[in-house]
């Protein structure tokens, strides 16, 4: 158990970032597989931005690693393309 109140008060604040973090990773790897499986190519243009500003914040916040986030970026662009 922690001995000083900023760490108690840290243990707090970490658990909080934690659900958050957890929940905007999975809402966007949910985006992801969403944008995989649209077979529209006017869908799937319309989804893309908002995929790749899930991906950029993430990045920002250090939940996943910036070349993860900038590689799953350009698979999907290039996924988008194809279509």
């Amino acid at each position: 158990m922690a001995n000083h109140k900023s760490a108690l008060k840290r243990i707090r604040s970490n658990e909080k970032r934690r659900v958050l973090n957890k929940y905007q990773h999975k809402t966007t790897r949910n985006a992801i597989k969403k944008l995989r499986e649209t077979t529209d190519a006017k869908e799937a243009q319309a989804l893309l931005p908002s995929v790749i500003g899930m991906l950029d914040k993430l990045a920002k916040k250090n939940v996943i690693h910036s070349n993860k986030a900038s590689n799953l970026k350009s698979k999907l662009t290039k996924h988008v393309a194809a279509i």
